[in-house]
């Protein structure tokens, strides 16, 4: 499952899909927090820091790369980390892909914080004062190959600049590291998807990978991840107009952002001794 913000168009109804966010379950996310958290920390050695950067209190934008492929790991690290933070009674919302929502997993989804990528919901969850987690590079940005591992993309997408700007909260930066070495990422396959008319269908990439069990991969069968220790480091907040005044250039503001991230990933890779391992 890989989450993406700025793939999706704006929903059609909104008088029951507007409450998205009321779907959000604390007791059922407990349970896949309790369940599943211990398990993804052991697997992948997760290490989390600098939760205390959060604001206590009010809406942020959680901005992060993007790292694993299809069975990125990304939220599970992350989410467990922030309940133990703030407890469940401050939700934790993840904006995905339309595509995830289909069939029954889409009401699990939807229980655990999950909801749909679209402006109204966004604006929704951070004006309530939800944190919002959100990918802008999406599959583009978990696909980066290997040998480029640890650059921040965001394929040019800028419109969570404009989404915490609407909703009036700071952007908090959150890199991590490790997820991308689970598996040998070859190639994106963008220009392969345009070649054959993939993106006619809304499918941007087509990515070919090398893994375990089945080896070579173009988007599946997916492989299982390998259990690479994975260090996520949120960032301080930044208040885009203190920095930016009340009309901020949306590609000066994206380019600062990004910029943060990457010295901060740099940090991370340069502390990292060996793939896998740590």
């Amino acid at each position: 499952m890989t989450f993406s913000f700025w793939e999706s168009s704006i929903s059609a109804t909104m008088s029951d899909e507007r409450a998205e966010t009321a779907k959000w379950d604390p007791a059922f996310t407990r349970q896949i927090t309790d369940w599943v958290g211990p398990l993804i920390r052991r697997y992948f050695r997760a290490d989390v820091r600098g939760m205390d950067s959060l604001p206590d209190s009010d809406g942020a934008l959680v901005v992060s790369n993007h790292s694993g492929g299809m069975l990125t790991p990304d939220v599970m690290v992350f989410a467990p980390a922030f309940y133990e933070r703030f407890g469940f009674d401050r939700p934790l919302y993840t904006l995905a892909h339309y595509g995830v929502f289909i069939g029954p997993l889409g009401d699990l989804l939807r229980r655990a914080g999950v909801i749909e990528a679209t402006r109204d919901n966004a604006a929704d969850a951070l004006r309530s004062g939800a944190v919002v987690l959100v990918f802008p590079g999406g599959d583009y940005d978990s696909y980066r190959p290997t040998l480029t591992a640890n650059k921040v993309d965001f394929a040019g997408r800028t419109g969570y600049v404009r989404t915490a700007l609407e909703a009036d909260v700071p952007i908090v930066p959150v890199v991590s590291i490790g997820a991308q070495e689970t598996q040998m990422f070859l190639a994106r396959g963008d220009s392969i998807a345009r070649r054959i008319g993939l993106t006619r269908a809304r499918m941007e990439i087509l990515p070919v990978s090398i893994g375990f069990p089945f080896g070579l991969s173009v988007i599946f069968p997916p492989n299982l991840p390998l259990p690479s220790k994975i260090v996520t480091q949120v960032l301080e907040p930044i208040d885009i107009v203190a920095r930016f005044g009340d009309d901020p250039d949306i590609d000066e503001v994206d380019q600062y952002v990004r910029a943060t991230m990457q010295t901060a990933l740099d940090e991370l890779a340069r502390k990292r001794r060996f793939p896998v391992l740590g």
